[in-house]
């Protein structure tokens, strides 16, 4: 072998362990983003709520969730964002893949089986968004022969199916958005979910869209967590009280739902979290 070909024999070897370590490194460094961060899932495309806007996260749930984080002492920066569709939020949380989920994320016993809740922060009903032109809809009384739309997995997509079965039709979309947009369109007469959310899409509506105003449930929204983890789930409402106590939960209300003139049934909020996965 000359002295040619064995120089680039080694020195391709050399090139090659060097790209091994590189990738070695980089796959290391890769799940080191992750060390000393806080993961939160939260909804990407619901305004007002949990919306992604230019790489930045804004909703009544981030305001609650970078308030909690901070309490937990993690700053801003030390959050990574992960977006939460309804139908996946149980299998996030256990999987690993959160450490807590703030989507609008509604406690019900069934799902507590498989998830623990820390809350509620928030107690929303079930409301319905129309065209602001159509006073055909004023009420629940109202939706015999109507179209909805409303999300798969979500719980105002069970509660029609329950109690107006019979009298709607039902289309379910994979988010808000693009019931708002069949709503838009005219497809359907109305979005159903919780009053907060349907006041965000009206907000981001320009005055296009109006929320009825006559809720038909109670929906107490938690923050998802891990199953059996009541330290955590203490740690979390906690910082709940100190957000409602100081007054930056009311803030947060008032500033994710401007131009709508909602307000929060009193009934109900601010709610008291309730200590460990029972909330």
């Amino acid at each position: 072998m000359t002295l040619s070909k064995r120089f680039k024999r080694t020195a391709g070897r050399i090139i090659a362990a060097a790209c091994a370590l590189a990738c070695t490194m980089s796959l290391a460094a890769c799940g080191q983003d992750e060390a000393g961060k806080i993961r939160i899932g939260i909804k990407f495309d619901q305004p007002g709520l949990g919306f992604k806007k230019s790489g930045t996260y804004v909703g009544f749930d981030v305001d609650v969730a970078k308030y909690i984080a901070k309490k937990l002492g993690y700053s801003e920066d030390e959050i990574i964002w992960k977006e939460a569709p309804s139908k996946q939020r149980e299998a996030m949380l256990q999987n690993g893949d959160v450490d807590m989920i703030l989507a609008t994320y509604s406690i019900t016993d069934e799902r507590k089986k498989a998830v623990s809740f820390a809350g509620p922060y928030f107690v929303a009903g079930q409301d319905l968004l129309v065209r602001k032109d159509d006073q055909s809809i004023n009420g629940p009384e109202d939706l015999n022969g109507k179209r909805l739309c409303s999300v798969t997995g979500s719980t105002s997509a069970a509660t029609v199916k329950e109690k107006f079965a019979s009298e709607v039709q039902l289309m379910e979309q994979p988010g808000y958005a693009e019931c708002a947009t069949a709503l838009f369109s005219g497809i359907v007469d109305a979005v159903t979910t919780d009053d907060i959310i349907l006041a965000g899409l009206a907000s981001a509506s320009r005055g296009k869209l109006r929320v009825v105003g006559k809720p038909f449930t109670q929906e107490y929204y938690g923050v998802g967590i891990k199953k059996g983890d009541t330290q955590f789930a203490t740690k979390i409402n906690n910082a709940i009280v100190d957000m409602i106590q100081d007054g930056s939960w009311e803030n947060a209300i008032s500033d994710n739902t401007k131009g709508t003139n909602y307000t929060p049934d009193v009934r109900y909020n601010p709610p008291t979290p309730d200590e460990g996965e029972d909330a």
